[in-house]
């Protein structure tokens, strides 16, 4: 089934294809040049250290849904084992399986694709079996190091946590950043937290990603207009699930990944932060998000941090 023209009216309002040049594979991480770096590290005042990743357990948020994405399985390869004879140092290692997209993650621009397109008009063929993603893997993003807002939608609207039918809208976003203080800018990482990663922390993993709420296919342009560099959440899908739109399945992320060339992320613990930012009154910060640089992967997992 063809993708409606709703759909197409707004990637074309938000296109950055051949913006950044027709062999551009990073898309809106352009925007987070030195000066945008330079200004973000003046979020620091504190220095206040608040972790954004789920731990990574055989029990993860992953409940099969997906085949081949798998919770980690973590296995000890060796154990205190002498390996250049007895009485010599003794080593343990590890190893483990696990789906790159399984817990607190980054999408890379090739995570998904619609009418046979990827970001930058190239081919979906160019994912292959044996070498992944030819052009835009998550090992092209390098460093993602930028100011942060976390965007509290959930507190901004007076709850602790949005209901599952809830569809974050831009109106949602204008009041998540009054409550915040602060302008989203160009060059910004965006955190936007509905709460919904209580539901996983309270035990209830097949709860967590259904019904869950999430971003609405309004909201691409609202990052689009202000030149937002990558976007993550506190959810499984991280737009709205079940979708909005009836049999229109992962509008936001063919919005964001194909058309923007805009980074997302998803199962990021954003509990302590939310705190944190209440406590301090300020919800800006200095983001490190760095991708691990698996060659031609679709995604990564990541550990970020937010310094305050």
């Amino acid at each position: 089934m063809s993708l409606p023209a709703a759909f197409h009216d707004i990637a074309k309002r938000v296109n950055n294809w051949g913006r950044w040049g027709s062999e551009d594979e990073i898309g809106t991480l352009n925007l987070i040049t030195d000066e945008v770096v330079r200004r973000a590290a003046a979020e620091v005042r504190t220095g206040l250290r608040v972790p954004l990743a789920l731990p990574l357990r055989h029990d993860g948020v992953q409940t099969g849904l997906i085949p081949g994405r798998v919770n980690p399985l973590h296995a000890m390869t060796q154990i205190n084992q002498e390996i250049f004879g007895p009485g010599a140092v003794a080593c343990s290692d590890d190893a483990v399986t696990m789906g790159l997209q399984a817990a607190t993650h980054w999408d890379a621009l090739t995570h998904v694709s619609h009418s046979g397109l990827l970001y930058n008009g190239r081919p979906a063929a160019t994912i292959t079996p044996h070498t992944g993603a030819e052009f835009s893997g998550i090992d092209k993003a390098r460093h993602i190091v930028s100011r942060g807002v976390l965007l509290d939608v959930a507190r901004a609207l007076g709850t602790d946590r949005l209901d599952g039918a809830h569809a974050v809208t831009p109106e949602d976003l204008d009041a998540a950043e009054e409550l915040a203080g602060t302008r989203v800018r160009a060059g910004d990482i965006v955190l936007v937290r509905t709460g919904q990663v209580q539901v996983y922390l309270a035990g209830k993993r097949e709860a967590y990603g259904h019904p869950s709420p999430g971003l609405s296919i309004r909201t691409p342009e609202w990052f689009h207009a202000r030149d937002v560099a990558a976007v993550a959440n506190d959810t499984l899908t991280f737009e709205i699930f079940p979708p909005e739109i009836e049999d229109l399945w992962l509008p936001v992320h063919a919005l964001h990944l194909v058309e923007m060339g805009m980074l997302q992320g998803q199962n990021w613990n954003l509990e302590k932060l939310s705190t944190a930012c209440g406590e301090v009154g300020r919800y800006s910060f200095l983001l490190s998000a760095m991708p691990e640089p698996f060659v031609g992967a679709t995604g990564t997992p990541v550990a970020p941090v937010a310094l305050l």
